[in-house]
């Protein structure tokens, strides 16, 4: 049975920023958004080649299959492990854990006095199993459909080729139903202490 003991590092709010007690987590806390910069940069542009290639049932194969390949690609790079998770989760693999779920239900709380979720963030120190690790969340909003394709897949009203790939893909899919700013998920980040 895993233990989580956690101690706050840092809370991103949309009026300030609590930095962290050293500089150590500071540079944790770069690493950690530098990393989650990059793989979301891959992927986006990975999904607009899919996109124009194919369209939206073509671009679901690069969440499928790539996604992960680019989360571990960044992972091994710079030596962290990082993913995305959800409180309603797509990918079995993305289930939150514990103190994920808990984080994630704080930003939902966060949004609904009407902070802004692409400002969310949360740093700590993460004891598993008796050993200690930095974890890094950040949460992601979703955009209007005009400003990236995620509602096609994600939305409320999805067209049904697309739903029908999901089902083939995730027959266990709860991750429909957002709206444009509402939290999809979060990028997570760990980092072995």
């Amino acid at each position: 049975m895993k233990r989580f003991i956690a101690v706050p590092l840092l809370l991103c709010a949309a009026a300030s920023t609590a930095l962290a007690a050293d500089d150590a987590s500071q540079a944790r806390i770069a690493r950690s958004k530098a990393a989650i910069q990059t793989f979301a940069g891959k992927l986006k542009a990975e999904l607009g080649r899919a996109l124009k290639e194919g369209g939206p049932v073509h671009a679901i194969d690069v969440c499928n299959r790539v996604a992960p390949a680019v989360a571990d690609e960044v992972s091994m790079k710079m030596g962290l492990h990082i993913g995305r998770t959800s409180l309603k989760s797509r990918n079995p693999a993305d289930v939150p854990d514990a103190w994920e779920r808990k984080v994630l239900e704080q930003f939902e709380q966060r949004r609904a006095k009407g902070e802004d979720p692409a400002r969310m963030a949360v740093a700590a120190v993460v004891e598993v199993d008796g050993k200690k690790e930095f974890r890094f969340m950040k949460a992601i909003a979703m955009p209007p459909l005009s400003k990236a394709p995620c509602l096609r897949c994600h939305g409320e009203n999805i067209d049904p080729k697309i739903a029908a790939k999901l089902r083939k893909l995730y027959p266990h899919d709860q991750a429909t139903g957002y709206k444009a700013g509402d939290i999809r998920g979060a990028f997570i980040v760990r980092q072995p202490m």
